[in-house]
């Protein structure tokens, strides 16, 4: 099976040396590596270097240098930041706050063949790719928000749009960034299972969050990430424990499951 990536001692240093907060490792000389077609979850608290982590897989941050490092992204170490993120299928909270408002469902799914945030006056989709952007709005199940605004879709209506996005390079992974944000309860039933469709379909799923609730059925390996560091990874059954999370978030859980889900008490 292809590697989604594979790194080995990755440090990333986010902030600024001489800056009041000054600079510190996001990621801590991680070694972690995810297939392209697996399911999996990466768990932890605000500020444990998710994000950061799903920033080095698209090129936005950079590792540090240092001996016995190393990373490959899709079997390459160097990329095309541009080639790399068309084959790439992300969702992130970024990509929505980016996203204008008289932005139609169709728009925001063309704009990912021009890894843009909207249609701008000097692009032309050919009749193939509104095709292909058609095919995958279908595929969340929005195909009738087509020609609606941004401005006039509920956040889990725009938040498929944007899955949508994602999905119009057939790219082997579907990478999830947070995706329940600002979501209510009904929109997360909803996003739940649009993702539990995308995992049955063949697509890998790559989930960053802090919510153990996002955790749908199908991902079968947990890594929990804390102060930049892999704490556990392994099979969700014996990582998702009480005792495990209750260490990783810093505060006395309790842990029940239901129909393949579990629930922080």
């Amino acid at each position: 099976m292809a590697r989604l990536f594979d790194f080995r001692r990755v440090t990333v240093v986010r902030g600024e040396y001489g800056s009041p907060a000054g600079a510190s490792a996001a990621l801590d000389a991680i070694s972690l590596c995810i297939d392209a077609r697996e399911h999996v979850c990466i768990l932890g608290p605000n500020g444990c270097g998710k994000s950061t982590l799903i920033k080095t897989i698209t090129r936005e941050c950079y590792p540090v240098s240092t001996p016995g490092s190393h990373l490959e992204i899709l079997g390459r170490q160097r990329w095309d930041i541009f080639e790399l993120r068309n084959l790439l299928g992300i969702v992130s909270p970024d990509l929505l706050a980016s996203s204008t408002n008289e932005s139609t469902g169709r728009d925001v799914v063309l704009s990912g063949f021009f890894s843009s945030t909207r249609i701008f006056p000097h692009h032309h989709p050919s009749p193939e790719l509104v095709a292909r952007a058609e095919v995958a709005l279908a595929r969340v199940g929005i195909a009738h928000l087509a020609r609606r605004p941004l401005s006039q879709m509920s956040s889990g209506e725009a938040k498929r749009a944007l899955i949508a996005r994602a999905l119009v390079h057939e790219p082997q992974t579907l990478l999830l960034d947070e995706p329940s944000n600002a979501l209510d309860i009904a929109a997360q039933f909803e996003l739940r299972d649009t993702m539990r469709r995308l995992a049955q379909s063949g697509l890998g799923i790559l989930l960053v969050t802090h919510h153990v609730s996002e955790i749908i059925p199908e991902i079968e390996r947990i890594i929990l990430l804390k102060n930049g560091r892999i704490v556990a990874d392994g099979p969700k059954n014996s990582i998702l424990t009480a005792e495990r999370l209750s260490e990783l978030f810093g505060l006395q859980l309790q842990l029940t499951t239901r129909n393949g889900y579990f629930n922080i008490l």
